[in-house]
């Protein structure tokens, strides 16, 4: 598919459930990036070397407006999107960010409900954002916390920020009320994977949900090696062997996380397998990158330009239609092609960047 047409949608638009694609999967979440930009420079996802002081981020008359966000947003809760999450970069670094998080929290689903509104962050920015975020109606924050380790967690987001202020921003979003809050840590080998037991232990019983994320191939420009990946099923047992822990059933259909708890109940925790568990057959996800374009999967190689018919004069019903039919053909299913896509020999793969797409 060019990444500038849209497909003609066919009759797959269910009015009770939404969307199908081409693999029955329904579109029920959509992760919107709202900046290019971040103040880190994590290693696995935006090194310095190619992310340096003469990078070109995008310009600001490239960026979806707010009120583009918004519209783009409300047309999918139409069409059965429950769960909306703002991503980046760093979306905290977008200015006016409390006023896009206004409008989404206003939008409401065809039966009156609110949807499910979410941001994911470096946690920066929250000692001074969390508590207009919450008024603003931002209801959850995902953080990201990869080491307990002050000189590797500065060296993993390699500008030097400490772990400290990190902290003050998970208090921070405690105390405004943006909970249950999920803590995300990558865990690569070689890098933090001595930690994943402290880790566990640092967030036991403290009502935040830690999340073990497995080091992933998104993008070209973090050197993936598949022995980089540490497997959950091994993360799973060094903690099990010293906390034991029971699996949970799925809160939602299509959730990213297998989560597990402790049996004497010191809270729970969640693996993200996708690169040893492809979960490609449960996704619901599609993304916004910040110029507007619609990527259906987080392996993707190219999109579907938004934008162009949002600033050419496309209404709601031809914008339902685009997306219907962008959803329609839908048939993405990387994570679980990744080692035939990986026989040496195979023809290289340009990927979007996780900083580009948004987590």
């Amino acid at each position: 598919m060019s990444k500038n047409s849209v497909p003609t949608p066919r009759s797959r638009q269910l009015p009770s459930t939404g969307l199908l694609d081409a693999r029955q999967r329904q579109l029920q979440d959509l992760r919107i990036s709202v900046t290019d930009r971040c103040n880190f420079r994590c290693v696995y996802c935006m090194p310095k070397e190619l992310f340096g002081r003469d990078y070109q981020f995008l310009e600001r008359s490239e960026l979806l407006t707010f009120e583009e966000i918004e519209r783009i947003a409300r047309v999918s809760v139409g069409l059965g999107v429950r769960k909306l999450r703002l991503t980046g970069g760093e979306p905290l670094l977008r200015r006016g960010i409390e006023d896009l998080v206004s409008k989404l929290a206003a939008l409401r689903t065809p039966d009156g409900e609110r949807v499910d509104l979410a941001l994911t962050t470096n946690g920066s920015a929250l000692p001074v954002k969390a508590q207009a975020l919450r008024e603003a109606g931002l209801q959850r924050v995902t953080i990201s916390v990869d080491s307990l380790k002050e000189d590797r967690f500065q060296a993993i987001n390699d500008v030097r920020f400490p772990l400290a202020r990190v902290f003050d921003g998970i208090a921070a979003a405690e105390a405004a009320g943006l909970g249950p809050i999920k803590i995300n840590a990558v865990i690569k080998r070689g890098v933090n994977d001595d930690e994943v037991l402290a880790l566990a232990e640092h967030f036991r019983g403290t009502g935040h949900t830690l999340r073990f994320i497995e080091y992933m191939d998104v993008g070209t420009s973090n050197g993936w090696e598949m022995a980089d990946v540490v497997p959950s099923a091994e993360i799973l047992s060094t903690i099990n062997a010293a906390h034991p822990l029971e699996p949970l059933t799925p809160s939602h259909p299509g959730e990213t996380a297998k989560r597990w708890r402790y049996v004497d109940g010191g809270g729970e925790i969640g693996v993200i397998s996708s690169v040893t568990g492809a979960f490609c057959g449960t996704c619901t996800r599609a993304r916004i990158s910040v110029e507007g374009k619609l990527f259906t999967c987080l392996f993707a190689t190219e999109g579907t330009d938004l934008r162009a018919l949002l600033r050419g004069g496309a209404d709601d019903e031809a914008l339902a239609a685009a997306l219907t039919g962008i959803w329609n053909a839908r048939d993405d299913r990387y994570s679980e092609l990744r080692a035939r896509l990986s026989i040496p020999g195979s023809p290289a793969r340009q990927r979007i960047e996780m900083s580009y797409i948004g987590g």
